[in-house]
């Protein structure tokens, strides 16, 4: 089988990275055990920096992009996974070391699947991908340090809209936690009240330069934004409690003070999805199943065809995208 397709692949521009779509065959995939027909991937953050060649993710080229798929087992040379079976995969370095998802057929090693849950179809995980898998296991993370407590205090949850911050809020508030978030877009409070924001902050408030330590308000928090907000969060982080850091969409810089983790024991906790043990995935997923409200997913989710994905890459680099974007990857 050697059949042809079209793929967004990530190669050499003018001397800087950008996202092309250029046709490829079964036989110029990578020789891994199993071959996946790809149904559905995601837009993340990641995926616009890779595309506009805005943050060079991809760390070898030509690369195809996409970080996350969903699809159908066609071949198997391991006996972990048979032809036929529905799986999904998050991170493991597709589009930055690996090969990825924007295509309609990927080989992939065995180690890196794990099972379609039960409880969602392949758009609805899609919909969900490495942001919303991210979001539960930061959420899982928070509740394993033991700072937050339903219905007391305020978690902080920035760069709300996005799709990290989307599905956080919704797994914390299907469990009582008190959100607040944390926006640029006074347009998107209705629709955060909607997944259970109980309360708002501007962005803007986050970015100023402060004193290392703050007024303390937040028992706990889940921040994609990094630098100044991050900062500014852990000095407003009370006595005992914790920031689970995800992301860097305001810059990878950490100009902070030890102040709040020596005079408050403010803990600091990173979080790394792409890699993250298979123990780690599948209570991220189990989470998900249970408390991730399917009412809530499709009204913070679109879906797009995979010819738009160049434009799709400088929305969400320009904050432009709100919640999650499934990318069909037969569309093209």
């Amino acid at each position: 089988m050697d059949r042809s397709f079209t793929a967004m692949v990530i190669d050499t521009v003018d001397g800087k990275p950008k996202g092309l779509f250029r046709d490829l065959s079964i036989g110029d995939l990578p020789d891994y055990d199993v071959l996946v027909e790809i149904a559905y991937s995601t837009l993340n953050y990641k995926d616009g920096l890779a595309i506009t060649g805005k943050g060079r993710i991809a760390r070898r080229m030509p690369m195809i992009g996409g970080i996350d798929l969903a699809g159908t087992v066609l071949e198997s040379r391991s006996p972990k996974w048979q032809p036929g079976d529905k799986v999904i995969l998050n991170g493991w370095g597709l589009s930055e070391t690996e090969w990825g998802a924007y295509a309609r057929y990927q080989r992939v090693e065995a180690e890196w699947l794990i099972p379609l849950p039960e409880a969602f179809s392949m758009q609805e995980a899609m919909a969900i991908g490495t942001a919303g898998y991210t979001s539960a296991l930061c959420v899982d993370a928070l509740e394993k340090w033991g700072s937050i407590k339903p219905g007391e205090g305020e978690v902080l949850v920035t760069g709300a809209a996005g799709g990290v911050g989307s599905v956080a809020i919704a797994l914390l508030c299907a469990q009582g936690y008190n959100v607040t978030a944390s926006t640029g877009r006074p347009q998107t409070h209705e629709y955060l009240a909607m997944l259970g924001a109980t309360g708002f902050i501007d962005r803007a408030a986050l970015q100023e330069k402060g004193p290392p330590l703050q007024k303390e308000r937040w028992t706990g928090g889940i921040d994609s934004v990094g630098s100044d907000t991050l900062v500014n969060a852990l000095a407003q982080t009370v006595r005992g409690g914790a920031i689970v850091a995800c992301g860097l969409a305001g810059g990878a810089d950490l100009y902070g003070t030890v102040m709040p983790h020596i005079l408050r024991s403010v803990t600091l906790i990173g979080m790394d999805p792409v890699v993250a043990p298979l123990e780690q995935r599948l209570a991220a997923w189990k989470r998900l199943a249970r408390d991730l409200d399917k009412e809530k997913l499709n009204k913070m989710t679109t879906v797009e065809p995979m010819s738009k994905l160049p434009q799709l890459a400088e929305d969400i680099i320009a904050g432009k995208i709100r919640g999650r974007v499934v990318i069909d990857v037969a569309q093209v």
